[in-house]
């Protein structure tokens, strides 16, 4: 009786690596938005706001494309959507070269929803595979070191983003804005998404001569269940709203830091060198994740997740009324307290939700569109003011929504929790 026990949690040891790459993939290729925002918005000449619709055409994606999502994880399984996924992700870096030849920043919009298409059905089928793979009682802590590898990929993105899209062309020292810097710019931007589409391919290659053993390994199939079923729940519904808040803020700051960090009244640095930076932000939030999934073994997921929204949001107030190394310092170190909360709200409400695991998940996704409205209200803030700290009220406001969140989950015990203590 033994032995297949001790082969089925190998199974589940190894599936559990192979996922866990997905994370480092898909954080990558999100956190290359962050210096993307300062390349087009000199590049193409845009405001904050117009600059901010790159993250707007990534997050939206979640939006329009989370609860298919769902619909076609249910249908195909696991190995098959990842797969999937990746090839549409392979499509949209496909897409970047012909708008930025033909010049046209819309193109290049339209592409980052293609890809975050696909990032959409990665995470639908990557964060509750994870969960499954293993004990419930360590799911927090297994999906929050999962997620660790996607703070990695968080971290490498900005800082090797702006090494390719911050140097030369319009960002070269002493350049103007020519026919031929931009051209060399745009170059450069190609050269990004090409990079990133050959490493996407990669993975799926990965994926595929490993989909027996993820598909071993995977919770059994089930019916097609409608994404819509999980706005049945309350708990489903919360989940959604607090990923909302969550995503919304974070993308909000990490969109806003290299210019911030560039400002005269901040540090005053050159723009590469505050778009490396941003690696800071998002390394705080791996190292993060790699403590946290020791600490969620010991203290209860909602408590952990309760003091990290009250210092990220206390750290959203000293960076809008602060200025200097003090504000700059502040804002970094919030990827520190960002680390636990995605994973953490995410089965804290799969453990509540009565919802089927697969809508959840969907409804849940679909809350990331956070990421492509409220750091365009922060936008157009800074637009107003004509500076970007007043902007922090925003990421701050939503830090509170979300300890309003975790105090509702201490007070609240899980569904097998609550049927244990019925059933004595």
């Amino acid at each position: 009786m033994t032995m297949p026990d001790t082969g089925k949690r190998q199974g589940a040891g190894l599936a559990f690596a192979y996922v866990t790459t997905l994370f480092f993939a898909w954080g990558f290729a999100t956190s290359l938005i962050d210096p993307l925002i300062a390349a087009v918005k000199r590049v193409f000449d845009l405001n904050n706001a117009e600059a901010f619709l790159t993250t707007f055409a990534w997050f939206i994606a979640y939006g329009l494309m989370s609860l298919p999502a769902a619909s076609v994880l249910s249908k195909l399984g696991y190995s098959r959507s990842i797969i999937g996924a990746l090839i549409v992700m392979v499509a949209g870096c496909l897409i970047v070269p012909a708008a930025t030849a033909a010049d046209w920043y819309p193109g290049v919009l339209v592409a980052l929803f293609v890809i975050a298409s696909g990032v959409t059905l990665l995470q639908v089928a990557a964060n509750p595979l994870v969960a499954e793979l293993g004990s419930r009682k360590g799911a927090s802590s297994r999906l929050n070191l999962s997620q660790a590898f996607n703070s990695l990929g968080t971290t490498v993105g900005p800082w090797l983003g702006s090494h390719v899209l911050l140097t030369g062309g319009v960002f070269a020292a002493g350049a103007v804005v020519t026919a031929a810097t931009r051209t060399q710019s745009l170059r450069s931007i190609d050269m990004a998404f090409l990079g990133m589409g050959a490493f996407f391919a990669l993975v799926a290659v990965f994926i595929f001569t490993a989909r027996k053993k993820i598909n071993a390994a995977a919770p059994a199939a089930t019916e097609a269940v409608s994404p819509l079923k999980a706005l049945s729940s309350p708990w489903a519904v919360f989940g959604a709203l607090a990923i909302f808040l969550y995503v919304g803020s974070e993308v909000a700051i990490g969109g806003m830091l290299t210019n911030f960090l560039e400002s005269p009244e901040i540090l005053n640095a050159p723009i590469e060198t505050a778009g490396k930076m941003v690696a800071l932000y998002w390394g705080g939030a791996m190292v993060g994740r790699f403590i946290g999934s020791l600490v969620l073994t010991r203290v209860r997921p909602g408590i952990v997740l309760a003091f990290c929204t009250v210092a990220a949001a206390v750290l959203c107030l000293v960076v809008s009324q602060l200025g200097g190394p003090t504000a700059a310092y502040a804002v970094l170190s919030i990827g520190l307290f960002n680390s636990i909360m995605f994973p953490t709200i995410f089965t804290l409400t799969l453990e509540r939700s009565t919802a089927p695991t697969s809508a959840t998940s969907g409804l849940l996704v679909f809350g990331i569109i956070g990421g492509a409205l409220l750091p365009q209200v922060a936008a157009r803030i800074a637009d107003a003011a004509g500076s970007l700290q007043p902007a922090f009220v925003v990421p701050m406001l939503g830090y509170v929504g979300l300890t309003i969140f975790a105090i509702a989950c201490v007070r609240t015990r899980a569904r097998a929790e609550a049927t244990t203590t019925a059933s004595h």
